[in-house]
This record gives C-alpha cells, sequence and structure tokens, in this order.
C-alpha cells in the first residue's frame, strides 16, 4: 500500500472512532453518574447536580457535605490536571485521545480498587468516600477535557439536557420538512438519539452493577474504559514546521 493509500485508511480510522467514541462514553457516564450516586451520594458526572444541592441546602440552612462542597473545586482541578497532561504530550486534537482515555481508565481503575479494598458505600460520609468520589470526578473532567480537547464538535456525553433538546427540535425537523431550522436534522436525530439511550443504559446497567454486584460495580465502567482506550487509534503528533533555510535551499 501506497502513503496515499495508507493515509487514506488512517483517516477512515480516525473517524470510524470518533463517530462510536460518544456513544460509548455515553454509557460510560451513565454507568459513574448512578454508581456515584447510589454508593457515595454525589453526583460524579457532572458538577450542575452538586451545584443544585449546595444551593438548595445554604438556603435551607443545612449545611452541605464535603464531598458536594469539594465536587466543583475537584472538577476545576482535574481540568487543569488534563491541560497540564496535554501540554506536556505536546499532541493537539485526536492525537490525544488515546493518552486520554488511558488516564481516565486509569483513574477509574483506581476508583474500583479503593472501592474492593475499602468500600466507602458502607460509609458515604466518611474519608474514604470523599477520596473515591474525588477520583471519580477527576476521571469524569478527563472525559470531558478530552472531548473537548481532541473532538472539540462532539456532543456531551454526560449532561443530556443539551441532547435531549437536539433530539427533539430534530425530530421535529424531520417530520416537517419544509424549511427546516436545522441543517442535517436526521443525522443530528440519530447522533443525539444515541447518546440519549447510551446514557439511560449506563444508568440502568450501573444501577444493576450496584445490585448484584455491590462494591465491585465501578468493574463495569472501568471494562468499558478500557474498550475505549483499546479502539481508539495510535495518532502520532504533527510535526513542527521545520525552520526555513536562509541559504535559500
Amino acid at each position: 500500500m501506497n502513503a496515499n493509500g495508507r493515509e487514506f485508511e488512517k483517516s477512515a480510522a480516525v473517524e470510524r472512532f470518533q463517530r462510536r467514541l460518544p456513544p460509548l462514553l455515553s454509557v460510560v457516564a451513565g454507568m459513574v453518574d448512578v454508581i456515584g450516586y447510589l454508593g457515595l451520594k454525589v453526583f460524579t458526572a457532572h458538577v450542575t447536580g452538586n451545584l443544585v444541592l449546595i444551593a438548595a441546602l445554604v438556603v435551607r440552612g443545612g449545611p452541605p457535605t464535603l464531598d458536594e462542597i469539594m465536587a466543583v473545586p475537584v472538577f476545576v482541578l482535574a481540568v487543569a490536571g488534563v491541560w497540564l497532561i496535554s501540554k506536556a504530550l505536546n499532541k493537539r486534537g485526536a492525537a490525544l485521545a488515546k493518552p486520554l482515555l488511558m488516564t481516565q481508565f486509569l483513574l477509574l481503575v483506581a476508583v474500583l480498587v479503593v472501592a474492593a479494598v475499602y468500600d466507602p458505600a458502607a460509609d458515604p460520609r466518611g474519608v474514604m468516600a470523599d477520596i473515591t468520589a474525588a477520583i471519580v470526578i477527576s476521571a469524569m473532567a478527563c472525559q470531558y477535557s478530552l472531548l473537548r480537547l481532541a473532538m472539540p464538535v462532539a456532543p456531551s456525553t454526560a449532561v443530556m439536557t443539551g441532547n435531549l433538546t437536539n433530539a427533539v427540535l430534530a425530530f421535529l425537523d424531520t417530520m416537517w420538512r419544509r424549511r427546516p431550522l436545522l441543517k442535517r436534522a436526521e443525522e443530528r436525530l440519530r447522533k443525539t438519539l444515541q447518546l440519549l439511550i447510551g446514557f439511560f443504559f449506563g444508568c440502568m446497567a450501573g444501577t444493576a452493577a450496584i445490585l448484584w454486584l455491590g462494591k465491585w460495580a465501578w468493574s463495569f465502567p472501568v471494562v468499558l474504559a478500557g474498550l475505549a482506550v483499546v479502539l481508539a487509534p495510535r495518532i502520532a503528533a504533527a510535526e513542527p514546521p521545520k525552520p526555513l533555510n536562509h541559504r535559500g535551499h
């Protein structure tokens, strides 16, 4: 195969991966969010829920718990950590997908190990539950950052409000074909439905895992996160431009 053929094959592999990754990550996010909420009593896949709980508790006069308070700064620090990792790797765009997916996978493995050894769900207000929640939130911050850095046009895989809005609008445009309000409504509908179904399936699977496996429920998102790493094509970082030769050669 010549160089052009190899380049075309690599480009096709990257395109397939970018098309398949968001639905897979939406399943992971659904699992992580429901396992974290049922076991640790904190939203781990999105910060919005924790902000709502903190605001409600402050107004009602009840103090928010430590894990609810730390969710936001931990998320911010984890996003900053992903940015530093990306800078250190000196990669851009799709080349960041595999190393950041590996980072998320290792964080979820750490969660599984801590859960298996200490069973933090037995004391959701204990120190080990707070530590576990911090690691899970960091893993999800990595997922958010991965999509923004490696696939900036990809929709959210954890917050479903926007995806549900897109699905309804795209469905209406698909049914009412005259002068659609959205471009490529059918394609948009298909993609957002994949994410909604994936997240909902992840929530159901995570709930079943809690009921059947207890502290080993974290093995479900670990397996899927590992699958994402395996599926990710290795993309070399773009080489920096060579300096011009001032002699004209």
